[in-house]
């Protein structure tokens, strides 16, 4: 079938069909479009309480949508569809019963025109018979007429008054018949079809109040499961933690950058170095006014909030504040030395291999093992210097944070300055260029701070839970057939070791051993 042999007189449907389907792909751009903003800030705010609560929320919603859905699935198939056809029985039999009455309408609607019509020939059949007698008794008395003539009007007369007693006769025949017929259809034939009229009618009134009990039953099925959805929103509501969200969020921005020190005086009174030929203001021969000691250079690196130039990225995360620094290197290291002793386990693994193939050649070559064996000795050792890189790159970062924290606190401590009213003395004077010496060697690592404190955290920063998250209970059966999934039952109870991160899976721990993905939509999902 085709529009053009189908649909070759239906213009307008194809093009509000067509109007239609364009409209809804750019709905369901939109809604992806607004769904991938969602999903991306869902992303960065995913640490705070306040958005595991809304997401507990979200789940309690899902949740109380699927039993909304469960009442219209219950009230679609068992009243709705059960009344619709019981409506149309309804609608049969009653149409059964109305023709059954409307033939014994029509029948005694016959009857009656049958007792009119013999009704009228008694009574045209009468008149004319008393007409034929009224002519033969003029004639009988009349001397010119003949007696042919008398005797052909007599026996006109005695005709017509048999065709009068027959009229007669068969009128008096339908009149009891239409009587008899009559009484049927009142006292027996019409009250038995409204008998089973009432009887319909109340069989409908029965099944329609089993419906009214079946919407309130389909309602108080998902009472108990609707109840536990608002408990679990009043829970999350509870579980917002003010000063657990403000506690993730030093860790997750805490800089680890010391204080700015105290700004130095500087005292540009004591050298003017005047010579007789120059003016009495002391200026250089450019005219322009002399500034001494480092304020302006060091104006620009005591303040870390204002804007800062693109980030660099580099493999030591030196880019980084210096407590993020050390968590991102303690991250890394984390990870070098998983994967280490999994190239280990490896290595072991083959090498028993490699071992029960040279006891027992039939089970395999011990040579075709040599290029794993190789390449997972490569990786170790690829992997002992990252290792040893990022130790020696951790140990400075922990020794950078553990110096800021120590000279912000001792400033934080120390006696205030004396006033600035007498100039310094000479060691004053070499304590401040060794304090503008300090800075100016802080200066590049500060300078080279290009993103902001205030930086936006990624997935990177999210350390892998060693234990259950939650839990989660398999609302379908699933079989996993592909790499990675895990099979689960209908029903079942499982541990939930990864929440789904945007891509429909989740990774789940069965009771009785083993980890892998299930969809997402296959679970009801409660997270600790």
């Amino acid at each position: 079938m085709d529009w053009g042999t189908e649909l070759w007189d239906q213009f307008d449907v194809i093009e509000r069909h067509t109007q239609w389907g364009l409209d809804l792909l750019d709905r369901y751009v939109k809604f992806v479009k607004e769904r991938t903003e969602v999903e991306q800030a869902y992303a960065k705010q995913l640490r705070f309480s306040q958005q595991q609560s809304f997401l507990q929320i979200l789940q309690e919603v899902n949740d109380f949508a699927g039993q909304r859905e469960l009442v219209a699935e219950n009230l679609s198939v068992r009243v709705c569809l059960e009344l619709a056809k019981y409506s149309q029985e309804m609608k049969q039999e009653r149409k059964m019963h109305f023709q059954e009455g409307r033939r014994a309408q029509q029948q005694l609607e016959s009857g009656f025109k049958q007792l009119e019509n013999s009704k009228r020939k008694f009574e045209r059949d009468c008149r004319e018979a008393e007409k034929a007698a009224q002519t033969a008794e003029r004639l009988d008395q009349d001397i010119n007429a003949t007696k042919a003539d008398v005797e052909k009007a007599k026996q006109q007369a005695h005709l017509r008054s048999h065709m009068a007693e027959e009229s007669k006769n068969e009128y008096a025949a339908q009149l009891q018949r239409f009587n008899r017929d009559q009484a049927h259809f009142y006292f027996s034939q019409m009250p038995q079809i409204f008998d089973k009229l009432q009887n319909m009618d109340e069989r409908r009134a029965t099944h329609l109040g089993a419906g009214y009990g079946l919407l309130s039953e389909a309602e108080l099925q998902v009472v108990p499961i609707i109840a536990k959805c608002l408990e679990g929103m009043k829970v999350a509501a509870a579980a917002v933690d003010a000063k657990n969200d403000s506690q993730v969020l030093i860790e997750l921005h805490k800089s680890g950058f010391a204080r700015p020190s105290d700004v130095e005086f500087e005292d540009f009174s004591q050298p003017m170095n005047r010579v007789p030929s120059d003016s009495s203001l002391g200026t250089p021969s450019d005219g322009r006014p002399e500034l001494r000691g480092p304020a302006r250079s060091s104006r620009a690196k005591r303040w870390p909030f204002s804007k800062k130039n693109k980030t660099v990225v580099t493999e030591d995360f030196s880019h980084l504040p210096p407590e993020q620094q050390r968590k991102r290197l303690q991250q890394q290291l984390e990870d070098r030395n998983r994967e280490l002793q999994k190239e280990v386990d490896q290595r072991e693994a083959l090498k028993k291999m490699k071992d029960v193939y040279e006891k027992t050649p039939q089970m395999g070559d011990p040579a075709s093992l040599e290029p794993q064996i190789t390449e997972t000795l490569n990786n170790i050792e690829r992997l002992k210097l990252e290792v040893q890189k990022y130790e020696a790159w951790l140990a400075e970062a922990e020794s950078r944070v553990l110096s800021n924290r120590g000279d912000s606190l001792s400033r934080h401590t120390r006696p205030p300055d004396p006033p600035a009213s007498a100039p310094p003395d000479s060691s004053s004077s070499s304590n401040s260029g060794s304090q503008d010496n300090k800075e100016s060697s802080e200066e590049p690592s500060l300078e080279g701070q290009d993103t902001p404190i205030y930086t936006e955290f990624d997935e990177d920063f999210e350390e892998e839970p060693a234990s259950p998250i939650g839990h989660c209970v398999a609302i379908y059966h699933f079989e996993g057939s592909s790499e990675g999934t895990i099979s689960m039952a209908e029903g079942e109870d499982l541990s939930l070791m990864e929440e789904d991160k945007g891509d429909g899976w989740t990774r789940v721990r069965r009771k009785q051993g083993g980890e892998g993905y299930v969809p997402t939509s296959y679970l009801r999902v409660t997270i600790n």
